[in-house]
């Protein structure tokens, strides 16, 4: 009795054929991961070299409320909501949340998707006290808020 094929493929073939469908289904995803995130941005070491890396320093906006403690008893995780007004803020398309005194300030950038409501929540690690910034980007153009957070117990590192 011979070995069964319907496909007429080798071990081998099989192989190099499943290997190349992996590549296939998988790169379009790390294509998209590499345009979500702005890699130059994530190397910086100042807010301003952040701000350059980005596109330029964003522009104050009331549109943009963003919640952060006073007082963070752990740096490590300190919780961030970050609210954007729609109708005063049309057309948002990532948000970031930037730290002014970490080691790498940009500590988290959201795509949002086209018509939802720009919305992100999460916890960040803060290194010290210092002034956390909400960023929306709009058409290329950014807009920011910021909030001064007192840490009492360091997030990178302390």
């Amino acid at each position: 009795m011979g070995n069964w094929d319907p496909l007429g493929l080798t071990r081998r073939g099989f192989i190099k054929a499943s290997s190349t469908l992996w590549v296939a289904a998988t790169l379009p995803q790390k294509i998209w991961a590499a345009t979500l995130r702005p890699a130059a941005a994530f190397q910086t070491t100042t807010l301003e070299a952040t701000f350059e890396a980005l596109g330029s320093v964003p522009k104050f906006s009331d549109a943009i409320l963003f919640s952060t403690p006073d007082i963070a008893e752990n740096g490590a995780v300190v919780p961030v909501k970050i609210e954007v007004d729609a109708a005063a803020l049309p057309g948002v398309s990532k948000l970031y949340v930037i730290v002014e005194k970490n080691p790498n300030p940009v500590a988290a950038v959201f795509e949002v998707p086209p018509s939802a409501q720009p919305y992100a929540e999460t916890r960040v690690k803060v290194a010290q006290t210092g002034k956390l910034y909400a960023v929306a980007e709009v058409d290329g153009q950014l807009f920011m808020t910021e909030k001064e957070t007192k840490v009492t117990l360091g997030g990178c590192g302390g």
